[in-house]
């Protein structure tokens, strides 16, 4: 048997047996995000179509899928999916802004042996492609936080009906703080992880300390860091006020 097919079956038997239907749409969001990524990328090799507005668009439809989608439509997957979109929104005007600053676009030098045969006239802004790339590097663990805090605030309040908005809010600040430095490091170390094989060669390369981090390759992943932690610091506070603001209105028309 493939082992691809195998590591799937056995991804789709433990997600039925942890999560149960849940578990089932969970699986086969995978198959959807998939599908998303790709339509993304096709659109984007069009020269005519802004890379930003096709990842605006990307985003709304991920985030569809792993919040209403896999968690079913609620007033806690709605709040998720707002927040989520009002931060994604936000971080793709400045991190478009940063990509323009720091000229992270295009690809690095040691990548050039690979490209040579390529022609890079392709007609494509790649000032907005590394913005765009950074965004969906990001929406996952925007997703992941604003889930949780709309999730924790909702508990909260559903065992003390007695709560103001400002307590609520500040609830969800305590929630995020914890969340904060987890993803954050999350986030670090899978960069580390993905890119340990480059760091080793470029250190067998003799590759000064200086060389490595003003290289093209290293300051790219290291801005999606940074702005993924921009993203996840800011969900914590929009995520904790919408769910505060709805769940206090809430109560007050009840």
């Amino acid at each position: 048997m493939n082992v691809l097919l195998l590591l799937a079956i056995i991804l789709f038997v433990l997600m039925i047996f942890i999560g149960g239907k849940k578990g089932i749409r969970s699986f086969f969001s995978l198959f959807l995000n998939f599908a998303v990524i790709v339509l993304t990328i096709l659109f984007m090799l069009d020269p005519h179509i802004n890379p930003v507005i096709i990842t605006l668009i990307a985003c709304v439809l991920i985030s569809y899928i792993n919040l209403l989608f896999v968690n079913q439509i609620n007033s806690k997957t709605i709040i998720a999916f707002i927040s989520t979109i009002v931060t994604i929104v936000i971080l793709l005007l400045f991190i478009n802004f940063i990509t323009e600053i720091t000229m992270i676009q295009g690809f690095g030098v040691e990548e050039s042996e690979e490209l040579a045969v390529f022609s890079l006239y392709v007609g494509v802004d790649f000032v907005k492609i590394a913005a765009s790339v950074i965004i969906m590097s990001t929406i996952g663990a925007i997703m992941d936080v604003s889930i949780s805090i709309t999730t924790s605030v909702n508990e909260i309040f559903h065992h003390n009906r007695s709560l103001q908005k400002k307590d609520l809010f500040l609830s969800g600040l305590n929630i995020g703080r914890d969340i904060l430095g987890t993803d954050t490091n999350t986030l670090f170390f899978a960069f580390f992880g993905s890119y340990l094989g480059l760091l080793i060669w470029v250190k067998d390369l003799s590759y000064s300390y200086g060389e490595i981090i003003n290289s093209k390759i290293f300051s790219t992943e290291i801005v999606t860091i940074l702005c993924a932690g921009i993203g996840i610091a800011l969900i914590i506070p929009i995520t904790s006020w919408i769910s505060a603001s709805y769940l206090v209105k809430t109560k007050q028309k009840s």
